[in-house]
């Protein structure tokens, strides 16, 4: 099972919100993703939510292959 400290990841005002709304959440509440930096992932995919953000295909394809480079 995965894990994360949520402390590191989110803004403060989020880390001690239940999985759900934070994966509802807009993008801002992860840590260093300005409103503005929403705006424009918005504006640019159609990205308004934490769990959009995970689900956006050009995301996955980097971890892909970074994955693949960290596999050498």
């Amino acid at each position: 099972m995965a894990s994360i400290d949520l402390d590191k990841v989110l803004d403060k005002a989020w880390a001690d919100k239940p999985l759900p709304e934070i994966l509802a959440a807009p993008v801002a509440a992860l840590k260093g993703v300005s409103d503005r930096d929403g705006e424009l992932l918005e504006e640019a995919f159609g990205v308004a939510t934490v769990a959009e953000l995970a689900e956006l295909k050009y995301i996955r394809w980097a971890q892909a292959l970074a994955a693949l480079d960290s596999a050498k």
